[in-house]
């Protein structure tokens, strides 16, 4: 009878400590990060053309923010942000290329240079999760730098310094860096997952970082003549109908499905996903309704993105945040997970790991900084601020539910209040000059605090009336 008490007794310690050791182990970490896929552009989100059952089911299997931000407006500097942590006046990304875009005639002052590579000394996220003893593989588009081997990746497949996937598009040849031709015709969105397959079944044993940031659904926009035949028979609406991009969602959809399979099918319940897009949609490719223009812009069709994260047995199925995020938490809620500190490391975002365990954190204020040009896509369809740009240098702060933009050219002001004029239409900035007031105050002491720079020098080429040629009516 007592060598059957010490027998249970072990078991039942030794089952404890297996649990112990369970709930204790690092999560393998997943974040698929799609190219300019807008906030409407899911069924999740609401879309009733875009077909997307596995995000659907990654929803279901977790948790939903509805209050999701990109760090910036496009490519580069949302990404910067991400992998480094830190806001854009910290690593001085502000856009792609020059920050002189648009007609010189049209720009009031002189805009701050843009860096356009991550410095190799800013301690990234792969390389604090490598010392932490994870391997790290990155799958797509970089846009930071040569090589993100360079920053802390173990595995880089398709990743450098550009920002599409040129003018082969998604389909092999590629005319891409960093990737091998496997077949001719070959689909980019397709090859990057199953490279991505091949990571976590070479490295299951071990904690993993996987970073997808698929190519896809950024322009040259292409698919398949049979996707793209499907959804121009089931047609569209005013909003969305463009059939070849609702084609590239779906294949991406597909890919997601396979890699939540391969998760399923490996048993690697410990595994955290997030999905999410680097900023808002083109609105001349998808209209975000009601979200105000798109991509390139701070209103907020240009920022508010999907976030779903899912993580077996933390985060509870089928729920979701109204809490503000940014793709800045990122990092330090990674660190928060594994419990590391890193004294020398600055990171401007906030760990949501209690969100994700079903509580709450403190209410704060999020910042977006931008003191560039970027020229207009297309002025009938941008819903910009003015017809020559998407965006005019400027800062931008959200606080609870009002939201601040303070263009630099000319000091102006817009405040609207997103509970009740999501769109941003109606400029409160007359009737409630005490909220100005106090949001220019966190505003400035923000810049100040993290010593952003602001565009003074006037443009003595400006001309205030010149109007380019293809703004003329005709």
């Amino acid at each position: 009878m007592k060598y059957l008490y010490v027998l249970l007794l072990g078991g039942l310690l030794s089952c404890n400590a297996q649990n112990l050791e369970k709930s204790e182990s690092k999560p393998n970490i997943i974040y698929i990060n799609v190219d300019d896929l807008g906030w409407m552009d899911t069924e999740t989100y609401g879309s009733t053309f875009y077909e997307t059952p596995n995000i659907n089911k990654l929803a279901e299997s977790g948790l939903k923010f509805t209050k999701g931000y990109a760090s910036a407006a496009n490519c580069a500097p949302s990404r910067a942000c991400l992998i480094s942590g830190q806001n854009t006046p910290r690593h001085g990304i502000y856009t792609v290329s020059n920050s002189d875009r648009g007609n010189e005639k049209t720009r009031k002052i002189i805009p701050i240079k843009n860096t356009e590579v991550l410095a190799d000394s800013n301690i990234t996220i792969a390389e604090m999760l490598k010392k932490s003893g994870y391997i790290t593989g990155t799958f797509g588009k970089w846009h930071l730098g040569d090589d993100p081997k360079t920053q802390g990746f173990d595995v880089n497949v398709g990743g450098a310094n550009q920002g599409n996937p040129g003018k082969n598009g998604f389909f092999s040849p590629y005319n891409i860096k960093n990737i091998v031709d496997n077949k001719k015709g070959e689909n980019l969105t397709d090859r990057l997952t199953q490279e991505a397959i091949s990571f976590i079944k070479e490295h299951k044993e071990k904690p993993f970082f996987l970073y997808l940031p698929y190519y896809a659904v950024h322009t040259p926009l292409s698919t398949t003549n049979a996707l793209e035949q499907k959804y121009k028979e089931k047609g569209g609406n005013p909003f969305q109908n463009k059939a070849v991009y609702a084609g590239m969602i779906e294949t991406v959809d597909r890919n997601i499905g396979l890699i939540l399979d391969e998760i399923k099918a490996l048993n690697l319940k410990n595994t955290l996903i997030v999905f999410t897009s680097d900023n808002g949609g083109i609105r001349a490719i998808s209209h975000q309704d009601p979200l105000r223009a798109g991509k390139g812009s701070y209103y907020e069709g240009g920022i508010r993105v999907p976030y779903i994260i899912s993580w077996d047995g933390v985060v509870k199925p089928n729920t979701v945040s109204k809490t503000p995020i940014t793709n800045l938490d990122f990092y330090p809620t990674f660190m928060d997970i594994l419990n590391v500190e890193n004294p020398n490391k600055i990171v401007d975002g906030t760990s949501i790991l209690p969100i994700l365990k079903g509580k709450t954190i403190k209410d704060r204020s999020l910042f977006f900084h931008f003191p560039i040009y970027l020229q207009a896509y297309n002025f009938k369809i941008d819903d910009g601020r003015d017809p020559f740009f998407r965006t005019r240098p400027g800062s931008v702060i959200i606080d609870g539910d009002w939201k601040l933009h303070q263009y630099f050219e000319n000091n102006e002001i817009e405040l609207y209040n997103l509970k009740t004029d999501l769109g941003e239409r109606n400029n409160l900035v007359d009737v409630n000059p005490e909220k100005v007031a106090a949001l220019l105050k966190k505003l400035t002491t923000w810049r100040s605090e993290i010593n952003a720079p602001i565009p003074t020098e006037l443009n003595p080429k400006y001309e205030a009336n010149f109007v380019p040629n293809k703004f003329k009516k005709k």
